[in-house]
């Protein structure tokens, strides 16, 4: 029966709603398991409350506790040892405890009955005794081989969208917005979400006790609410080095990673980091969280980043060696205004996570860089928002900005650049037609004031908008804004904006002009090209994505003039992710496609430097089995395990393949 408004849950956070969640955790290395107990604040919405529910996935839950009255469900169970499945699970329903029926996208729902009937504001608190398990979606267990050392395992958690419920019982949706503790006994270091209270950061590694082998309690705090998918916990030979901050800030930055990268890590995002922090609250509201650190993780993490309070996990795809891929720090320092402060309440509204961040990131850059900085990323992320809408012709309403999910639906199944680069354009197109960036920054900034600390809806930050160019402007520029039509810009299809956007390209040009070159030299014969290596010497990465992105839009190259590209520039042997993805991209659409597929297939794969990112590998993917089928089929069983659980789900299903269906 739904209980809620959030078609992604089962938890009845409508009537009565988690504040706070204390979690006592130990990590079992050898296990590959975290063993513990949560502890659920909650307080009710109305009158009447008689019962809780809770998410969870793949939980092997053992206790529960309501006000001091448990519930032992391994007692249960030992008696019950010679019934089916069904059978406990009826009985334990009598038991005044439910696990529901596990379902593939939402889990199993957690009903626990409250004895006497809880008044509108009245508290209770729920402890669940449990351990996570094998098929936890969260989780990805890594063995010491996939690390950067090579000397101990790493663990780390992803949880968004909605696999929070899969390492905690929780009402996981971003409704609920919850401060959290945590307590973890590990024999590796430990990372949260949350401002870490012992062992000190900059204290001596693991608190001075040999990694690996002697066990430490790590404390973390969260003051400030965060919705569930906020959640995040990362364990391994994990060291710190601070950055230099502004003096008087009340906030401090660092990166944490293995040892082995953190010369790599600390000269690519130290100079940039706390300008962005910094700048950003100069322009919106000062930054609250107290910490701003980021963590470099193993290549098997899905995103770019990862915009975990306090804490953004980090790609080592990043790691271009010129600085030129930090603007996806702007992006998840970004966050912390919009998703982490202002949240999505649901699904349906992720764009205004995304859209808002993609936004004012590209803000940043211009405040840094210019305003030619600032379209140049507009540029590059046009292309990617053509591919993904591109990508749901047969499936339009994952074009739209707000989607409308049935209930129980994946919202995985709808993750692309579409509310990322269609929401930002958006923005810009409001920006434009309300009298340009400074008076929209000074909206955007009312925005955050009022809406940190809440979930909304697409409909309230509308109203809100209407409301404040009401009174900033009046009734001019309410005809401004009933001129803009909202249904196409919210809910429109197809492979175009409602409106055409145009940008500033004197960065691109130099990009534009080699591609158009090599479009015109398609009819010469190879021995007589001209083209040199020094066609881009001192490009730096986003020169050479525009450039192959330019490629990918003109008619195919012939075979041969293919080869030439790879030849020229290197291509093909490329150690830069982004420069990798675009050039397989240009070569598997060509008529040299069956002589590159191989080399795709190894460059996803490859265990030196594995492209576990979503953004890499699924594309690659994708291309290649249109190329190869059996070859993409092939590659990815052979190496699967070595995908997080979310990017292995995604390639399965992409592929048709029945792990689609494993996790």
């Amino acid at each position: 029966m739904i209980t809620t408004s959030d078609p992604t849950t089962q938890s009845n956070y409508t009537s009565i709603a988690s504040f706070h969640v204390d979690l006592y955790w130990i990590l079992d290395w050898e296990k590959q398991l975290i063993t513990g107990h949560a502890v659920n604040r909650l307080r009710a919405k109305a009158d009447g409350v008689d019962k809780v529910v809770l998410d969870t996935s793949f939980l092997n839950i053992s206790k529960v506790e309501v006000g001091g009255q448990q519930v032992d469900v391994r007692r249960i169970l030992a008696r019950m040892s010679n019934h089916s499945t069904d059978y406990i699970l009826r009985c334990l329903a009598h038991e005044k405890f439910k696990l529901g029926e596990h379902h593939e996208v939402m889990g199993s729902s957690l009903t626990i009955p409250i004895n006497t009937p809880l008044a509108k504001d009245e508290e209770v608190e729920v402890v669940v005794w449990y351990s996570t398990t094998p098929e936890c979606t969260a989780l990805q267990w890594l063995d010491k081989e996939q690390t950067a050392g090579k000397k101990f395992g790493y663990l780390f958690s992803q949880c968004q969208p909605i696999y929070a419920r899969s390492i905690a019982p929780v009402q996981d949706s971003p409704s609920v917005k919850i401060t959290y503790t945590s307590t973890v006994q590990s024999v590796l270091p430990v990372c949260m979400s949350a401002i870490r209270v012992s062992p000190p950061s900059n204290g001596p590694l693991h608190d001075g006790k040999t990694v690996g082998k002697d066990e430490v309690v790590y404390k973390y705090k969260q003051p400030t609410p965060i919705p569930p998918y906020l959640l995040a916990i990362a364990a391994g030979n994990l060291a710190y080095r601070a950055f230099d901050v502004p003096s008087g800030v009340n906030w401090t930055s660092g990166v944490w990673t293995e040892p082995e990268l953190m010369e790599r890590c600390f000269w690519e995002f130290s100079q940039d980091t706390s300008k962005f922090v910094s700048n950003a609250e100069k322009i919106l509201i000062p930054y609250h969280w107290g910490v701003y650190d980021i963590l470099v993780l193993p290549p098997s993490f899905p995103y770019g980043g990862m915009e975990n309070a306090c804490l953004t996990f980090l790609t080592p795809t990043l790691l271009s060696g010129d600085r030129a891929l930090v603007d996806v720090i702007a992006h998840e320092l970004t966050h912390s205004y919009f998703g982490n402060g202002v949240t999505q309440k649901d699904s349906s509204a992720f764009w205004l996570n995304e859209g808002w961040t993609t936004y004012f990131e590209r803000v940043l850059a211009q405040v840094l860089h210019g305003p030619q900085a600032r379209d140049f990323s507009f540029i590059i992320g046009a292309k990617a928002l053509v591919d993904s809408l591109k990508g749901y012709e047969s499936k339009p309403k994952y074009q739209r900005l707000v989607i409308e999910f049935d209930y129980g639906e994946d919202p995985d199944d709808a993750y692309s650049s579409i509310p990322y680069e269609k929401g930002a354009n958006f923005l810009l197109y409001l920006e434009r037609q309300l009298g340009g960036l400074d008076i929209f920054l000074k909206y955007a900034q009312d925005y955050v004031k009022t809406f940190d600390g809440k979930s909304i809806g697409t409909e309230e930050w509308k109203e809100h908008l209407y409301w404040y160019f009401k009174a900033n402007g009046g009734d001019e520029k309410i005809a401004v804004l009933d001129a803009v039509d909202w249904d196409a810009w919210l809910y429109g299809e197809g492979l175009q904006l409602p409106v055409e956007m145009k940008y500033d390209t004197t960065l691109a040009t130099q990009a534009y002009e080699l591609a158009t070159k090599w479009d015109k030299a398609r009819d010469t014969d190879i021995s007589k090209l001209t083209f040199k290596s020094a066609d881009i010497e001192g490009w730096n990465t986003n020169q050479l994505i525009v450039f192959l992105e330019k490629l990918e839009t003109l008619e195919p190259l012939p075979r041969a003039h293919v080869h030439a590209l790879a030849d020229t520039y290197g291509f093909n042997s490329s150690k830069n992710a982004e420069v990798g993805l675009r050039w397989f991209e240009v070569a598997l659409i060509s008529p040299a496609a069956p002589d590159f597929a191989q080399s795709a297939a190894d460059w996803v794969v490859d265990p030196t430097s594995l492209k576990g990112r979503m953004k890499f590998c699924r594309p690659v993917f994708k291309v290649l089995y249109k190329v190869d089928s059996k070859l993409a089929i092939k590659t990815f069983e052979a190496n699967k395990t070595a995908f997080h659980p979310i990017a292995r789900r995604m390639i399965a299903k992409d592929l048709g393949v029945a792990d689609a269906k494993s996790s």
